[in-house]
C-alpha cells in the first residue's frame, strides 16, 4: 500500500531528527522542531492516533535518522517451513524480531528462533535484505529493512513462548493466515524457492 502522505511525513521526520542532532544555530533548531511538529500533525490528520502517542512512537528518537532492522529466520524440515503464531495478532510469522544492539544478525536470529519456537539453530546463509516500502506490508510510521537468514535445527523442541502461542511447520501450498506486518505470503513463497534452488541469488531491494 503506497500512502504518499505517510512517506512524506516519514521523510520530514527524518530530516528534522537529523537536523536537531547536528545543527548548532538556534534558529535552525527552531525550524527543525517545526518540521518535526509538522510530521506529527500530518500523521494525526490522516489517522485516529492521538497526537502524543504519535510523538512518542514516531518522533521521539534522536541522532541521525536510520531505518529499523527486522531479522527473520528461515527453517525448513521435510519440505515445510517453520512458522510461529504471534500472540499479538493471532497470525503466523517467520520467527524473528528487531535487531538488538550488541548482537550480530546471526546472533539475533539464533536467539529469536530459540525464544519464539524452542528450537536451537545454526545460521547458514543470508537469503535476502528487503525494504518494506517495496512490499505489501501494512502502512508503518517506521522505515524498516527485513533480513532473512537460512538456519538449520541443531536441537531443542517446539515450544510456545510469551510472544508465541503455537509452533508448526507448513507446506508451501498450505500456509496459514500470516502476520502481514512481519511477513507476506509472497516473501514466504520466495523463501521456498531457496529450498528448491540452494544457489539462488540473494534477494536485495
Amino acid at each position: 500500500m503506497n500512502l504518499k502522505w505517510l512517506e512524506w511525513a516519514k521523510q520530514i521526520q527524518a530530516i528534522s531528527q537529523t537536523g536537531l542532532a547536528y545543527s548548532k544555530d538556534v534558529y535552525d533548531l527552531e525550524r527543525f522542531e517545526q518540521l518535526r511538529d509538522l510530521s506529527i500533525t500530518i500523521c494525526n490528520e490522516y489517522t485516529d492516533v492521538e497526537i502524543e502517542k504519535i510523538r512518542t512512537l514516531f518522533a521521539s528518537d534522536s541522532g541521525y535518522a536510520t531505518p529499523k532492522v527486522d531479522v527473520r529466520g528461515v527453517v525448513f524440515q521435510n519440505d515445510e517451513i517453520l512458522l510461529v503464531k504471534e500472540r499479538l495478532d493471532g497470525a503466523w510469522s517467520l520467527p524473528g524480531g528487531w535487531a538488538d544492539i550488541g548482537l550480530s544478525p546471526r546472533e539475533v536470529v539464533e536467539k529469536e528462533i530459540k525464544e519464539e519456537s524452542g528450537f536451537d539453530v545454526r545460521s547458514i546463509r543470508l537469503l535476502g535484505i528487503l525494504d518494506t516500502k517495496f512490499h505489501d506490508h501494512p502502512p508503518s510510521a517506521q522505515h524498516v529493512y527485513k533480513i532473512y537468514i537460512l538456519c538449520e535445527i541443531t536441537g531443542g523442541e517446539a515450544a510456545e513462548s510469551v510472544e508465541t502461542s503455537d509452533v508448526r511447520f507448513f507446506k508451501e501450498n498450505q500456509l496459514p493466515e500470516l502476520s502481514q506486518e512481519r511477513v507476506t505470503e509472497k516473501q514466504v513463497k520466495e523463501m521456498f524457492k531457496f529450498l528448491r534452488e540452494p544457489e539462488k541469488e540473494i534477494l536485495l531491494d
